[in-house]
């Protein structure tokens, strides 16, 4: 086999399995563990993948946030379905905390015919939408970011660091197998990271669009979520490894 028809093959393996291992493909392919270093070295000077240890991993770019008006008309359906299934979650007397985002957003709308509950958020859009319902409204504070309408700062971690709610429903921007959620900035990962602290159970809600993705901060392991809800289309995303994490919710249309 030549090197072209190799290193085709360690980048089809990569886009399906997302990593491999050096001394398992060397052994598939019939050549030494050196010829496939070799290999993954031109490749990342290529910047087609990132070495790791043992192996190496698909190199590709990160997400980067975006504006409340760009996200808000994409994957409508999916987020809308999320948001039902995250509703049957939600228990009477509950305190429940909502991460800024669209998504959460449409939960919040569902929310808005709920009685006997709090609502804890950093996002102006969902206590606006909450503002004219029977449900208690609590406002972290801060800064807010323009443009997304999520507010970050020390005021905000001060809040949460004195708060502690039955159900968080936690949004992402990415979510990886093996590097778990992340956030465009620190600033974003460090809040989250607050929330998920602060809440008894903590439900990861994602459309699958997120899924297979990398941004620049880390937020947690997906092994500390309760569990995740995403639409259909998270059966493909390695439906043998993440139910071992996790409990893992398709949403789908009722037949």
């Amino acid at each position: 086999m030549q090197p072209n028809e190799r290193r085709n093959v360690i980048l089809e393996q990569l886009n399906k399995n997302e990593k491999i291992d050096i001394d398992a493909l060397a052994e598939e392919l019939n050549v030494s563990a050196m010829t496939i270093r070799r290999d993954l070295n031109y490749l990342e000077e290529q910047e087609q993948i990132i070495r790791t240890l043992g192996g190496a991993i698909l190199n590709k770019p990160l997400v980067m946030e975006s504006s409340f008006q760009t996200k808000e008309g994409k994957h409508a359906d999916e987020k809308r379905l999320i948001a039902k299934r995250a509703l049957e979650l939600v228990q009477e007397h509950f305190t429940i905390l909502l991460d800024s985002g669209t998504t959460t957003l449409e939960i919040a709308k569902l929310l808005k015919q709920k009685q006997n509950l709090t609502v804890v958020t950093n996002d102006i859009k969902i206590a606006a939408e909450l503002m004219d319902s029977e449900v208690k409204v609590i406002l972290t504070g801060g800064e807010m970011q323009n443009n997304i309408g999520a507010l970050f700062g020390p005021l905000t971690e001060q809040t949460l660091r004195n708060l502690h709610v039955d159900l968080f429903f936690l949004g992402a921007h990415a979510v990886h197998l093996h590097v778990g959620v992340t956030a465009p900035t620190f600033e974003k990962a460090s809040i989250k990271k607050l929330m998920v602290e602060s809440a008894q159970a903590t439900w990861l809600v994602a459309d699958s669009s997120k899924l297979d993705q990398k941004a620049l901060a880390k937020v947690c392991d997906l092994e500390v979520l309760s569990g995740v809800i995403s639409d259909s289309g998270i059966k493909a995303y390695h439906p043998r490894e993440l139910p071992e994490l996790l409990e893992v919710v398709a949403a789908e249309e009722e037949a």
